[in-house]
């Protein structure tokens, strides 16, 4: 067309929250924030090869899936991607893409994927929200495929209490903070944490009632109130909750409920009365503390300082468990061990290969493997099935409503 743009057809979606098309010359193009079925008017943003990426202009023929986003800043912010479809659509479509990654990637035919276990509260479940810093000191998101900050006025996704807050807060301009996130912990308590490069402490109109933090360098300084929050964690099989210390720097589930629900399903699926059991980036500890009871030697790895404190904090009333502050590339192969269980919670690049190299040569009987992308899951599962283990179950879990991330909980047995 006279101003460049592209007319296309879109078929499916693809990982990343992207519809895709074949442009005239059959390469793919993958096209935010439309939906297949829809014919569109595109701007191309990045040519390769073998494809293309593009900003959708137009919508000139739309999918009957299409519903109007709650929020008005879909589609600029890059926060969400599903907004324009159904919660129910949304379940069908990342069932499909895991299921497509696991053959396609993992060559693994017919998947044993079980039904995705939804989100009971698919609005203002974040637990934890982090903007990015304009230079007058507005809050906003990261724009989707740059680094553009888009200022933003309301938030569909954390909870109600920390979007009661986050508009009210202040920040000089050219204050050197970089990022700010608040945390919700029990009985509404709030963590407010800047991140920057310098040292300097930042203009900030605090609310009273609020902990302060504020991390630069690798250092942490308390401003106001706690360096902590503490989550509480009730799964339904157990008939009491769990408080759990997250200091600042720590991660930590943003889904309370959906952390609950993960907890369920490995007290569920896991046996009982193991001998020993490894806890593979236990984080703060939120598996090991409910696992703990059920196993005679528990064994967490962690290299977070901050995560492996909390770990010793939350754990402290076990004599069975141990921590090793390391990688699990350092850990795993000086370990001399046959443990009946080990469970992985890897970032989204999943497994290094050393590491799972180490854990093939324990033999253990089961993997439990807590996987948040789904791309790096199947490239895992391709080498543990190459390696003696059979995959039995896969259940996808929604932690993240309204977005393309796809958690699931896979186990493997010899």
């Amino acid at each position: 067309m006279a101003d460049g743009s592209i007319l296309v057809s879109l078929d499916k979606f693809t990982y990343g929250g992207d519809a895709m098309g074949r442009l005239p010359d059959a390469r793919a193009v993958f096209v935010p924030f439309a939906l297949p079925g829809e014919h569109v008017r595109i701007r191309l943003l990045e040519e390769k090869q073998g494809y293309a990426r593009a900003e959708l202009l137009e919508v000139i023929q739309t999918s009957p899936e299409r519903i109007p986003a709650r929020c008005p800043h879909f589609g600029v912010c890059g926060g969400c991607h599903y907004q324009h479809m159904p919660y129910t659509s949304q379940l069908e479509v990342k069932t499909s893409i895991l299921r497509d990654q696991l053959t396609r990637i993992g060559q693994i035919p017919n998947p044993p994927i079980q039904p995705i276990q939804s989100c009971p509260n698919p609005w203002n479940y974040r637990n934890h929200v982090q903007f990015h810093l304009q230079p007058d000191g507005h809050l906003g998101f990261l724009s989707p495929n740059s680094r553009r900050i888009v200022p933003v006025s309301e938030c569909h996704l954390p909870e109600a209490p920390l979007n009661a807050l986050w508009p009210q807060l202040e920040l000089e301009a050219e204050t050197g903070i970089e990022r700010l996130s608040l945390r919700l912990g029990a009985n509404e308590d709030i963590l407010l944490l800047l991140e920057s490069r310098q040292p300097e402490i930042p203009g900030l109109e605090l609310q009273a009632g609020i902990s302060v933090v504020h991390l630069f360098e690798g250092e942490s300084l308390v401003l106001a109130g706690d360096d902590h929050i503490r989550v509480e964690i009730q799964p339904t099989s157990l008939s009491q909750n769990r408080s759990f210390h997250v200091s600042a720097g720590s991660f930590f589930q943003v889904n309370t409920r959906m952390a609950e629900e993960l907890v369920d399903h490995l007290l569920a699926n896991l046996p009982d009365n193991l001998d020993t059991l490894l806890d593979v980036y236990c984080g703060a500890g939120l598996f090991s503390a409910f696992l703990a009871p059920h196993v005679r030697r528990l064994i967490g790895i962690e290299v977070s300082p901050t995560a492996c404190e909390d770990f010793s904090l939350n754990l402290d009333e076990f004599d069975n468990v141990e921590l090793y502050e390391a990688t699990a590339e350092q850990a795993l192969p000086a370990l001399q061990l046959k443990p009946d269980v080990i469970l992985v919670d890897p970032p989204r690049a999943g497994l290094e290969r050393s590491a799972l190299e180490a854990m093939l040569a324990m033999q253990p009987k089961t993997l439990a493997y807590i996987s948040c992308d789904p791309a790096t899951l199947a490239r895992d599962a391709r080498r543990l099935l190459s390696g003696g283990y059979q995959l039995q179950q896969v259940t996808p879990f929604d932690l993240f409503p309204h977005t393309f991330h796809i958690e699931s909980v896979s186990f493997f047995t010899r």
